[in-house]
């Protein structure tokens, strides 16, 4: 969300006196040195033996009117600026707006942050249990809140807009130091926009170290069973193989006669945890495809052999809140005839950010390549709509419809990209389950013998 501040400034009544030549000329070396170190640098290493052709040329070059510019910005700043203000904070800001302004999902990550990163990945940090989005302003967007977490029980939603966490309202500034981590114990109090609501709401939650368990399952009936998967973290592709091999014992016979997979408001996470999954559920077939500008965005994934489901029909459900590698698991399954997809069109985001780390211990996450499906379509900025439609029960209230990838400001375009195609809905509650558990039965009873397919 943009928001236009208006602010009262005046004009210099003479132009600002530039920097003497030789002053001028230290500091465009510098920052050309600076440019040419990055240029330089590991991340992208090329081969030294391959001729660039000329776009490649053109495109390493340095723009030097560009650089001379803002040099002499940033010199007018370091003189002019009504405060003293420190080399490194200019530059940390001038980094962060380099990263800004590409997309939603690139930025420049302090040590802290990048911490948090690999924390988050490993399921274990002190907060209140939320995946969000910073916005350009500051203020952070719900895209889930995660199952039993202190956020969850305290009544916050995905779509919920944050903008402000104990009485201060968040800036770029303040949301960089990541105001809802925190001793575990604490207590924070966060402002709240939700739809439909008349005012900001006021909700306070005490902050944990959250454990996150990405995996949960349970049998509906007898030979149906149930697992819910909440994010991709690192153990979460084992987490699911013990989880399914559970309910086939408790099935006993022959096993499950099918399987209800529940993805919905599990923001992503690790691909590999997704792919990991999409092969325990596939006999081969592939999984996902990742194209960048250079060859090291392009990767693809296909199944090996065993399906731990011996080919019982699934059925996967997906909402407004599902994105990224949980998109990438449903579509695989989708793609492959392996699964019916039950519920609402999922959040489109089908970017892969490489988080390149650096020797200050900061690290910088980068989009650097598109996910594309089994059958060559990418979701990003557009979603995976499902085989059959749900809306949200009318009992359920908060269910936000207005959150998506194409709704943020900035984001990267899709190739399936639209205008006018609406978002998917938040889908709340038992009855999504419950639909998709009939869905799965109709699968059933289409079998052969009314026996799924064992291999």
């Amino acid at each position: 969300m943009h928001i236009v501040r208006l602010m009262e400034f005046r004009m210099a009544r003479a132009p600002f006196r530039p920097l003497p030549r030789r002053a001028l000329a230290r500091s465009l070396r510098a920052a050309l040195l600076l440019c040419c170190a990055a240029l330089a640098g590991p991340v992208f290493a090329q081969n030294d033996e391959k001729r660039p052709s000329k776009n490649e040329d053109d495109a390493s070059k340095l723009p030097i009117e560009e650089i001379r510019r803002y040099v002499n910005v940033y010199n007018v700043v370091k003189q002019a600026y009504v405060e003293p203000i420190e080399d490194r904070k200019l530059m940390q800001s001038a980094i962060r707006g380099l990263l800004l302004d590409l997309d939603p999902h690139s930025a420049y990550l302090p040590k802290p942050d990048a911490d948090a990163f690999v924390e988050d990945s490993d399921g274990a940090y002190d907060g209140i249990g939320v995946e969000v989005q910073q916005q350009p302003d500051g203020s952070i967007l719900v895209i889930a809140p995660i199952d039993d977490t202190p956020a969850a029980k305290a009544g916050v939603k995905a779509g919920d807009l944050i903008i402000a966490v104990d009485g201060k309202a968040l800036t770029p500034e303040i949301a960089d130091g990541n105001p809802l981590r925190g001793a575990p114990g604490t207590k924070t109090v966060l402002t709240v926009q939700r739809e439909g609501a008349p005012k900001p709401l006021q909700i306070t939650v005490q902050r944990e170290t959250i454990r996150v368990g990405s995996v949960r399952g349970r049998m509906l009936e007898p030979g149906y069973g149930y697992i819910r998967v909440s994010a991709f973290q690192a153990d979460t592709a084992k987490d699911f193989n013990a989880q399914l091999l559970k309910l086939q014992t408790e099935a006993a016979g022959k096993g499950l006669r099918g399987l209800v997979l529940d993805l919905r408001s599990n923001p992503g996470g690790l691909l590999t945890s997704a792919v990991q999954i999409a092969d325990d559920l596939l006999e081969k077939g592939k999984i996902v495809s990742t194209r960048g500008r250079i060859s090291l965005g392009d990767a693809e994934f296909n199944a090996t052999p065993g399906d731990l489901l011996r080919g019982a029909p699934l059925a996967v459900v997906i909402d407004a809140g599902s994105a990224s590698a949980s998109e990438v698991l449903a579509a695989a399954l989708r793609d492959n005839q392996r699964a019916t997809l039950v519920g609402s069109r999922t959040f489109g985001k089908g970017s892969v950010q490489t988080v390149l780390p650096l020797d200050n211990g900061d690290s910088v996450k980068l989009t650097t390549a598109r996910y594309y499906t089994p059958s060559g379509k990418s979701i990003q900025a557009r979603g995976i709509d499902p085989d059959v439609l749900l809306k949200p029960d009318a009992t359920v209230k908060g269910a936000r419809s207005d959150i998506s990838e194409a709704g943020l400001p900035g984001h990267l375009r899709g190739d399936q990209e639209a205008a006018g195609v609406g978002n998917g809905d938040v889908l709340e509650g038992d009855a999504p389950i419950a639909a998709a558990l009939q869905q799965l039965k109709k699968t059933v009873a289409a079998l052969p013998d009314a026996q799924p397919e064992r291999r």
